[in-house]
């Protein structure tokens, strides 16, 4: 795993062995840049079930102005902090080893909005995409912002959780990616 552009361009990241994680690889990380945007003017990125905080850090490298970083695990959530620290991202981050369903309740009492939220969750958890509706609920997303999900082949995600619609889904392998966009009236 590596940083694929911007900033920390080739920096190396590292990866825990085993499967509590999957890390995303770095041909599906170039691929859901290309299709979001390949880089951004600022912004704040939430990395809801961080692992190894590749896509953050991918994020943070292409423009976005800061991370939040969310890993339960706690192998995980080392490999996290070293990766923020080689890339040099300690003062534009921030991490927390939670629950993502807990993280969610603590950012909905924070005035943070964000442009930018990743979702890849263990892929037997179908239940923890419901957490995109609360984000929206609370007007945690703007609505120049995007929601990428990352999910198996066999599930299967709605069309639009509230008034963010699926524009795009890419399928590599056992992974889809799936992309939802603000459409107003949904």
């Amino acid at each position: 795993m590596r940083v694929v552009a911007g900033e920390r361009k080739g920096m190396p990241l590292k990866a825990i062995a085993g499967n509590t994680t999957r890390p995303t690889t770095d041909k599906v990380k170039e691929s859901i840049f290309n299709i979001i945007g390949p880089f951004f003017d600022g912004g704040i990125a939430l990395d809801l079930f961080a692992g190894s905080g590749g896509l953050g850090i991918e994020a943070l490298s292409r423009g976005a102005e800061r991370a939040i970083f969310i890993e339960k695990d706690a192998k995980a959530f080392q490999m996290l902090q070293d990766n923020i620290k080689k890339c040099r991202y300690e003062d534009c981050s921030e991490l927390f080893r939670i629950d993502a369903k807990r993280a969610v309740k603590a950012l909905l009492k924070r005035d943070i909005t964000f442009t930018l939220a990743f979702l890849d969750p263990p892929y037997h958890h179908k239940e923890y995409y419901d957490l995109v509706q609360v984000l929206i609920d609370n007007h945690k997303i703007q609505q120049d912002g995007i929601i990428l999900c990352e999910h198996a082949t066999e599930v299967e995600l709605p069309q639009s959780f509230g008034d963010f619609v699926l524009k795009r889904q890419e399928t590599y392998g056992g992974t889809i990616i799936s992309v939802y966009l603000y459409s107003e009236g949904v």
